[in-house]
Parts: structure tokens; C-alpha cells; sequence
């Protein structure tokens, strides 16, 4: 577990492990971990305060070439010893500063982050959230993909895949899960027990708590790792630890991860169930003697997330490929009620344990495609807005959505149906994210902007494979 508390620990964590490197990482604005490197002797107590010069045009969704210049400042608390390099490196995550005025940026999303944090604080609402994601991915032995003028496809395999039964792997041994059963045969069916173990083992040598590893509903590889709860901004970081950690773990036995929501046709994808919770003055605010026993406060927070949860999506799933998990069917989660029994409703209240403190709440609808610091912060401020409004969530949903008569299921609201729908929601319900100066109005704007640009539209500019199959001999 990490100890480190200040920049004295760490510069003593240098010394006595004879670090040869510092490496400093960051979060783009659409969800990726970015890094660079220094020498170990560039790293001083000054650091910590007056941080590191670099280039920023380049980032997307970031500064204009006219503006570039932008200074990472490593947090402390967050440092760990990477475990894939050859020379002994160590990680520092940072925040992201103006040079001139010394103000945190505000399309850093780890500042995004802090700012939603402190707004619950300030608030009065609660002192901390907890959010506890659970991500799931797939491990591939192959994968392939391309798109040009004249050509446009992807391939993907896995010894696992239920599609190899009858390939000659000499031999083929045929322990590969059926479609929608992969949730979870022991081995040799599911043949990455190993593999799942040491991503979890080294998972928790850098500081990240798991709770249990197992393989997921779908055929060709499909895993989950659990994290154990934590802070909004300490969550967010953790996840980006366990990306990490899972593609590295993959890679190093010549094998890849996606955690794309929907790699694979006609099976489950890939979701990031994720649980929050309130607290204050270290109570439970989500416990309580209403409904599944939780709190007239926790059923307001609900109230919030669903109303909100259309806008929610820009930032939870936030990928063209996104939408094509969020479809009926698969236990996807596009019914936008709550409920303890019904895994299609977009809120679901986990029943496992009647302890006070484990009480929560589980959004369902999120993918891990998102930007875990936007869509953490979106989350909170969504149910904060709940809360301080007492919006009520209605009714629980505790019938089977798909055996409802056609007038009944017609009357649950859905998820959006397209990235393009769900950023049209958030362009026309963002008031809620403003509060505290958490998003700002800049940061809206450019979100949606680069999103339809770079992706909503460039998928729709190009023909899908399976258009020939449907229209080639019109």
C-alpha cells in the first residue's frame, strides 16, 4: 500500500530504491494517459511546487499552438514504482498548470476532478464520494483493423473464441465458452486465470486494492478485475493504474487488451458498473429505512443521476461504440428507472450485504471508454444536483423490463441511442456540471465539439462493411 504523504517521501523513496527515472504522466482530454521522462537529478523539493515546462499544443482537445507552454506538477501521494520498465522508474501523476498565471488548467481533467470533489465539500452535501467502477475488457491473441478508400475492415481472435471450435490449432483442445457463458467456468475453460493473477497481484504491489478477479459473460476472453472503493480523484487515478497495469500484464505474454464497450457482435461488451456513495462526518449517507434501504438522500441522488443520465452519457460513454453495448438485450442497462433486482435499469441497488456501510448505489450505463475523471465528476455532480433539489426518482422498477406490456415498457425512458444523441443532451442539460466552476462552460463546449468532429463524424463519412451486405445489389 502507498504510505507516501509529501515530496520528502518521495525524493527518499528515490534514493532508496535507486531510481534511475521519473517518469510524469497526465490525462488528455478524450481519455488517454500521456508521459514523459526525466533524469532522476531533475527532480528536486522545488519540483513539487514549481513543476516542469512542456508543450502542450499537441494534446488533444488542448491549448492552441499560440499557447503552448504548460507545466506538470507531480502529486506526491500518487507515486509508485512502474513494474514493466528495464530501468527502475518511477511514476508521479500530475496536475496541469498555466505557466503564467499558476492557475490549475481547467481542461485538465484531473482538475476537473479536485474541483467536483471540493464542490461536494463545499456544498454541505457530503465530505467525500466514493466510487467503486467495475471494468471490464477483453484479452485478444490477435487484432487487426483498417480503413482507406477502398477498403475497410477489422479481424480479432482468441484461442478462446467459441468461433475457433473448429480450427485446426493442432490440436484444438475445444475448451472455448459458449456465447453468453463465460461467467465463470473453471479452468481450462477459462484460460486466463493466470494471466488475471498476476495483473492482480501486480495490481496491488503498486498500491491498488483488488477485491476478486473472474472471467465475464463473454466468449474470447472477456475479464473483470474489482477495484475496492475510494475517493473520487484517488479513484480515478487508480483506474488508470489498472488500464495500465491489465494492457502491460497482456503485452508482456503477446497478448492485447481492449476495453473498447463492444468489440465483439452478437455477445455481451464491456461495461463499468460503477458504485457511489456519500459521506459525512463518517457516516453513510446512502443508508437508510427507504426502499432496498437506502435514504431519502440516496433516493434523491437517483432522482438526479436519471434525470440528468441523457447528458450523463457525453461523458460516461462517450464513444461511437459505446451505443452499440447500450442496446436491449445483454443486460444492457438502457432503462433509465432504478431497482434491486432488475439489471436492465440504468440504477440498480446492490443487495450482497445489509451492512450500513456498504450500502450504495450502482450506476450501470458506463463503459470504460470513459474519462474516469469527467465521467466521476459528471456522476457526483448529477446526484449532488439530486440532493440539493430533492428530485425524486419515481418509482422502482422491480418487474422484468422485457416481459412488460407494450403501453407499460413504453412509458420507461431510455438511454440515448447514439453518441450524437447523447452530446445533443448534454449541449441542452449542462447547468448542473457549471456549479462550483467544476465544468466550465469552455470545457462543455470543446467536449462536445472535438466529439462530433473527430468521431460522430468521421464514422458517418465512411461506409460500413456491413452496408454491401444490404445495399450492394440495389
Amino acid at each position: 500500500m502507498n504510505t507516501l504523504k509529501s515530496a520528502e517521501d518521495v525524493l527518499a523513496l528515490i534514493e532508496r530504491e535507486k531510481v534511475e527515472v521519473i517518469d510524469l504522466r497526465f490525462m488528455d482530454f478524450p481519455g488517454l494517459w500521456q508521459h514523459f521522462s526525466v533524469p532522476v537529478g531533475e527532480i528536486e523539493l522545488a519540483t513539487f511546487e514549481d513543476g516542469l515546462g512542456f508543450d502542450g499544443s499537441s494534446i488533444r482537445g488542448w491549448q492552441a499552438i499560440n499557447e503552448s507552454d504548460m507545466i506538470v506538477t507531480p502529486v506526491p501521494e500518487t507515486a509508485f514504482i512502474d513494474p514493466f520498465l528495464a530501468h527502475k522508474t518511477l511514476v508521479l501523476i500530475c496536475n496541469i498548470c498555466d505557466p503564467i498565471t499558476g492557475e490549475d488548467y481547467p481542461k485538465d481533467p484531473r482538475n476537473i476532478a479536485r474541483k467536483a470533489a471540493n464542490y461536494l465539500q463545499s456544498s454541505g452535501v457530503a465530505d467525500v464520494a466514493y466510487l467503486g467502477p467495475e471494468a471490464e475488457f477483453f484479452v485478444f491473441d490477435d487484432i487487426r483493423f483498417d480503413q482507406n478508400e477502398h477498403s475497410g475492415y477489422y479481424f480479432l481472435d482468441s484461442v478462446e473464441g467459441r468461433w475457433n471450435t473448429g480450427r485446426d490449432e493442432g490440436p484444438n483442445l475445444g475448451y472455448k465458452p459458449r456465447y453468453k457463458e463465460g461467467y465463470f467456468p473453471v479452468p481450462p475453460t477459462d484460460s486466463l486465470q493466470d494471466l488475471r493473477s498476476e495483473m492482480m497481484l501486480t495490481l496491488e504491489e503498486i498500491g491498488v486494492p483488488i477485491e476478486c478477479q473472474h472471467h465475464e459473460v463473454a466468449t474470447g476472453g472477456q475479464c473483470e478485475i474489482d477495484m475496492r472503493f475510494g475517493p473520487l480523484v484517488e479513484m480515478a487515478d487508480k483506474l488508470l493504474k489498472y488500464k495500465y497495469v491489465v494492457k502491460n500484464t497482456a503485452k508482456k505474454y503477446g497478448r492485447t487488451v481492449t476495453f473498447m464497450p463492444k468489440p465483439v457482435f452478437n455477445d455481451n461488451g464491456s461495461g463499468m458498473h460503477t458504485h457511489l456513495s456519500f459521506w459525512k462526518d463518517g457516516k453513510n449517507l446512502f443508508a437508510g429505512d427507504k426502499y432496498a434501504g437506502l435514504s431519502q438522500t440516496a433516493l434523491h441522488a437517483i432522482g438526479g443521476i436519471l434525470k440528468h443520465a441523457p447528458a450523463l452519457l457525453a461523458f460516461t460513454n462517450p464513444t461511437t461504440n459505446s451505443y452499440k453495448r447500450l442496446v436491449p438485450g445483454f443486460e444492457a442497462p438502457v432503462n433509465l428507472a432504478y431497482s434491486s433486482r432488475n439489471r436492465s435499469a440504468a440504477v440498480r441497488i446492490p443487495m450482497y450485504s445489509t451492512s450500513e456501510k456498504a450500502k450504495r448505489i450502482e450506476f450501470r450505463c458506463p463503459d470504460p471508454s470513459s474519462n474516469p475523471y469527467l465521467g466521476f465528476s459528471a456522476m457526483t455532480m448529477a446526484a449532488i444536483d439530486g440532493i440539493i433539489n430533492k428530485i425524486d426518482p419515481g418509482s422502482p422498477l422491480d418487474k422484468d423490463i422485457y416481459d412488460l406490456p407494450p403501453e407499460e415498457a413504453a412509458q420507461v425512458e431510455k438511454t440515448p441511442g447514439s453518441l450524437r444523441d447523447a452530446l445533443a443532451a448534454l449541449r441542452d442539460d449542462h447547468e448542473f456540471l457549471l456549479k462550483g466552476d467544476v465544468f466550465t462552460p469552455d470545457v462543455i463546449e470543446t467536449w462536445i465539439e472535438y466529439k462530433l468532429e473527430n468521431e460522430a463524424l468521421a464514422l458517418d463519412l465512411r461506409p460500413h462493411p456491413w452496408e454491401f451486405a444490404l445495399y450492394y445489389d440495389i
